[in-house]
């Protein structure tokens, strides 16, 4: 099996490259971000000791945690960011890693982890290739603009705060330009396939 790890910033598309790799080549992919929602469900790893944490406040009617309600919390606070972070990140890696390990055992071929930390949690220590989804700014504000109904300011905020484009480069085996023409894109993502 060969494990992707695929970046980007955020508005970037990686979203389109993981469905044109799932549905166009059989990977399985799997997003850091779901995960993270995924391990704080009730019963879940992280459940118990998210209350630990936060506090029995954090528990809606149904039993699930309001994220929100985290997130107000982790806002301008850099110590429960921190203890958020400590506790959540090498949780979300091990499942991930758990499940690469489940589909590698079934037979499948290549697997794809997009994570938003992906180089600075060192996803990349277990990726045979770090695949970096390259967009221009513009295209990504009005993205963001569009799909999330963010204003301007907040989409340019949310780019300047995420790592540069020349630290993707860097440290990126492979480098897809996603600016719109998705035959273009496919054709990377082929031309990406053909290189693991």
């Amino acid at each position: 099996m060969k494990i992707i790890g695929l970046t980007g910033g955020v508005g970037a598309g990686k979203s389109t490259v993981l469905r044109c790799l799932e549905t166009d080549w059989s990977a399985y992919t799997i997003q850091a971000d779901q995960v993270g929602h995924r391990i704080i469900e009730p019963g879940e790893r992280c459940y118990d000791r998210m209350t630990e944490l936060f506090g029995k406040q954090i528990i809606k009617n149904d039993k699930t945690i309001d994220r929100r309600m985290v997130s107000d919390v982790v806002f301008g606070n850099e110590e429960m960011r921190r203890k958020l972070n400590s506790l959540l990140h090498p949780a979300i890696k091990a499942y991930i890693l758990e499940k690469i390990e489940e589909e590698r055992k079934a037979g499948r071929q290549i697997a794809v982890v997009e994570a938003a930390l992906l180089l600075e949690d060192h996803y990349d220590a277990f990726c045979d290739k770090i695949w970096y989804v390259y967009t221009e700014k513009e295209i990504r504000i009005k993205r963001l603009m569009e799909s999330r109904g963010y204003t301007r300011d907040r989409a340019e905020s949310m780019i300047a705060s995420q790592a540069s484009d020349s630290f993707f480069r860097e440290h990126a085996d492979f480098i897809i330009e996603n600016n719109g023409d998705l035959k273009e894109t496919y054709r990377q993502i082929e031309e990406g396939i053909r290189k693991l």
